[in-house]
């Protein structure tokens, strides 16, 4: 498989259904912003290193997903609007198993 499909709800509460490919090492906060999903400059603010949490997102699905590490849960853990199944997008490499994911990006502050 080259592409998983993975829905998307964008902060004002538009569903998306988006493409991502996993044969170019991207992550998830990468997809959202190839799609526009956010404004420019409200996601991924810190180029994907876990050290903003303006990607964070809320995983609505039970995909098998990578576990999160000590960086991105320290950076959760200072976070707004955190749930208990709150990621940070960027720590989230696109693979098979995220086929049919479902997140919604959480709200900027």
């Amino acid at each position: 498989m080259q592409d998983v499909t993975i829905h998307i709800t964008d902060r004002e509460g538009e569903k998306h259904t988006v493409l991502a490919p996993t044969d170019m090492a991207m992550n998830l906060m990468e997809v959202v912003r190839s799609y526009e999903l956010a404004p420019e400059g409200t996601i991924g603010v810190c180029g994907g290193m876990a050290m903003c949490a303006s990607c964070q997102c809320y995983v609505n699905s039970d995909n098998d997903i990578n576990a999160m590490e000590d960086e991105e849960d320290a950076m959760l853990s200072e976070a707004f609007n955190v749930k208990e199944n709150s990621r940070l997008s960027c720590q989230i490499p696109i693979t098979e198993a995220l086929n049919e994911l479902e997140i919604e990006l959480a709200p900027d502050v």
